[in-house]
């Protein structure tokens, strides 16, 4: 059985759920999802701007009025359920929760303890963080110890 951690920022949507499970071929899947809600982790100006770069200025109009914090908590646990229940039914096991202090600590705490074979981080680009290599993907690389494969979310 093949252990990926997945660190997700919004539900999968069912080409992110075979792009996953497929990556290693007929192999056994294994996911242990962390959600990490919007909050104080995701500057709303850095938003804002990759909205813009990707041409998207409805989107980076209405950047504050998603939910933050502690707002966010119930969303991101229904996203949470979403995605687990879209994994199994795609024949993989999968655990998850909800991160919301240090997802990066968290993620090397997951890693280490369940001796996963990689991170997936997957999410939707962040032009300025990556750029500065202040993304997830790029922080964990220098942080968990197993490979770390960054990938862009679909929306539906």
């Amino acid at each position: 059985m093949f252990t990926s951690v997945l660190m997700i920022e919004k539900p999968l949507t069912s080409v992110d759920v075979e792009f996953v499970t497929t990556l290693h071929g007929d192999e056994g899947m294994s996911f242990i999802v962390l959600m990490q809600p919007r909050g104080d982790q995701a500057d709303v100006l850095l938003r804002a701007i990759d909205d813009v770069a990707l041409g998207e200025l409805k989107d980076a109009a209405h950047e504050g009025d998603e939910p933050e914090g502690k707002a966010a908590r119930g969303p991101a646990e229904q996203a949470l359920e979403v995605s687990l229940q879209a994994l199994r039914k795609a024949g993989c096991e999968a655990v998850g929760q909800v991160v919301e202090d240090h997802p990066l600590d968290k993620l090397k705490a997951v890693v280490d303890e369940s001796k996963a074979d990689e991170v997936i981080v997957l999410t939707a680009p962040h032009y300025v963080e990556e750029f500065f290599h202040r993304d997830w993907a790029s922080r964990a690389r220098h942080k968990v110890g197993v490979p770390v494969l960054k990938l862009f979310a679909h929306s539906e």
